[in-house]
Formats: structure tokens, sequence, C-alpha cells
């Protein structure tokens, strides 16, 4: 005869506290790892080197630095284009580091269950 209701044998809830030991250090994991990209820089270059951007994980501009010979006043575009070209490739490195390094972590459980 098949028992009602708890837990057979008496094995969920040893299960169930490991699974929340599991979780609760991803979640400290994650913490980590969320306080170590906030503090992560990516720089990225355009133009071979005349333009470099660098972000913050906190997806900020923190620095430009622009050669003087990028500087044509007859050509404002191109600086402009350099310098949303170099944000841009900083911009999707921090992505691609704080993708790869949450993926660690999760083990690909990922976005579509909001763990960051």
């Amino acid at each position: 005869m098949a028992k009602r209701g708890g837990f057979p044998g008496g094995g969920m809830p040893g299960n169930m506290a490991n699974l929340m030991k599991q979780a609760q250090k991803m979640q400290k994991q994650m913490e980590d790892a969320t306080k170590e990209l906030e503090e992560k820089e990516m720089t990225a270059s355009a133009g071979g080197g005349v333009v470099e951007v660098t972000v913050s994980g906190k997806r900020e501009v923190t620095k430009i630095k622009i050669d003087p010979e990028a500087v044509d006043p007859d050509d404002v575009e191109m600086l402009e284009d350099l310098i949303m070209a170099a944000t841009n490739e900083a911009i999707r490195k921090i992505d691609e580091y704080s993708q790869n390094t949450m993926g660690k972590i999760t083990g690909g459980l990922g976005g579509g269950m909001g763990l960051f």
C-alpha cells in the first residue's frame, strides 16, 4: 500500500536542505561576481587605436582617449563614428564577460529565471 502524504523514506527533507544550501551558495557567488563585475573595466579601440573607450561593469563610460591625429575639424563625423564604435565594442566586452561569469555560477540556469 502506498504511503499518503509526507516524504517517503524520510529522504526528501534532507534533499531539500541540501538544495537550499546549494541555492544559498549560488546566491553568495552571484553577489560576489556582481560586485566584481561592477569594479571591472573593459577598454576597446577604433581606428587603429586612435580612439579608446573604457566602460565599467555598470555599463558607464569611465574614460575616453583620443589621439590628436583623429581630430579633423573638416571630418567630425569620422571622430564621432570612431567613438561610437569603440564604446559599443567596450559594452559588448562587458556584456560577454558578465554572461560568462554568471554562466559559470548558474550552470546555464541563466537569465530567464531572473537570477541576474
